[in-house]
């Protein structure tokens, strides 16, 4: 895990932007391509305008819904942890603090533990009350 990343929907049209100019700036890097879970986003182009350039987003169902790897022309992609943009603002920037200490050799499940996020997804309540489990990452379609 190289970091974090709290977007505030899962709208990937509207949060992609945003996370390739701060990728981009901060590694002094440009980002070519984008693999997102499919379930996890709502609003997945194939191309996004960032920067002035298309970049290519692929989105897989074979990956984990909980990371976002940004890919370079050089040099290793980029693997971020997705912090639910539900989450507790002190949860989140307790999240986006421990990922950028080193990780290496954690698992995305003791990631979250230690940062104190649910390993699993959320329920989320129906119309009548009841929670229904999100599928993958994704939002429930009632």
């Amino acid at each position: 895990m190289d970091g974090a990343w709290w977007p505030s929907s899962r709208d990937a049209a509207a949060e992609l932007p945003g996370l390739i100019a701060a990728v981009d700036r901060l590694l002094d890097r440009i980002t070519l391509r984008i693999g997102v879970h499919g379930d996890a986003w709502q609003n997945i182009p194939r191309r996004i305008q960032a920067r002035g350039r298309q970049v290519r987003i692929g989105w897989f169902r074979h990956t984990d819904p909980r990371v976002i790897t940004l890919s370079f022309a050089a040099g290793e992609p980029v693997v971020l942890l997705i912090i639910p943009s539900h989450a507790a603002a002190a949860v989140a920037q307790a999240t986006l603090k421990l990922t950028a200490q080193d990780t290496a050799g954690l698992s995305i499940d003791a990631i979250l533990t230690l940062a104190h996020l649910p390993a699993g997804p959320a329920p989320r309540a129906t119309a009548d009350g009841s929670a229904r489990w999100e599928d993958e990452g994704g939002p429930v379609i009632g």
